[in-house]
């Protein structure tokens, strides 16, 4: 799974190294969570585009009302077969820019939370599917959501999912016009390569939605 993420960057156009539409301000957070409105890349006729999407699809019938309803996440192994994400899979892929994502370790009877991100600190490309609903007045709402894949041998003993995470080549072929084979699925949302990330332990605050601060991504050490 993942539900929490960090996005440190503003500088979208500079870190992607895409051609983005860049004029969108969108200020640092470091406890995104579901239901939040935040920046996703599109491909779009005049070249890849920001936008500004609410994270977590809308189930068809879903009560429009219940934040709880929406689904943050996608398996990478069944997109194809499920309904929700099928018809998204041909044209609706996106790329969903992150400093780094929170991943909550079981040790015993506690969780233990822990930050992953690049070992360099350049962004985390993860792949996304989008769509287009209706918000509770009825107007146009965009949203989308990350897609998970199996854990790296870094990943594994932290959790058994993590987002799959783009290679510059990934990001291209991801937001490529039209269908990819279910070959090219599995190379693209393949686990990432284990030396290419970190990950530490942190504040148990970020546990709280509410908290937003960069204190939540500093390391903690002596929890082991």
């Amino acid at each position: 799974m993942c539900r929490r993420y960090a996005l440190k960057c503003i500088d979208m156009k500079g870190q992607t190294r895409l051609v983005v539409d860049a004029d969108i301000w969108f200020p640092s957070h470091f406890n995104i969570a579901p239901a939040s409105k935040n920046p996703v890349i599109i491909a779009t006729p005049t070249g890849n585009r920001l936008r500004i999407m609410q994270w977590g699809l809308r189930p068809h019938g879903a009560p429009q009302h219940r934040a709880a309803s929406r689904v943050a996440n996608a398996r990478a192994e069944s997109i194809v077969e499920k309904p929700m994400f099928c018809g998204l899979v041909a044209d609706r892929r996106c790329v969903v820019p992150a400093s780094g994502f929170y991943e909550w370790k079981n040790e015993g009877s506690r969780k233990v939370p822990f930050y992953i991100r690049r070992r360099d600190h350049a962004l985390l490309l993860l792949a996304g599917l989008y769509d287009t609903g209706q918000d509770p007045a009825g107007e146009p709402q965009e949203a989308y959501t990350i897609i998970t894949t199996e854990p790296n041998e870094l990943m594994a003993p932290v959790h058994d999912r993590m987002p799959a995470i783009l290679t510059e080549e990934g990001v291209q072929r991801w937001l490529s016009a039209g269908p990819l084979s279910p070959e090219a699925l599995r190379e693209i949302l393949s686990p990432c390569a284990p030396d290419l990330i970190e990950a530490n332990p942190v504040s148990s605050r970020v546990n709280n939605a509410a908290e937003d601060d960069e204190q939540l991504i500093a390391p903690v050490r002596g929890l082991f």
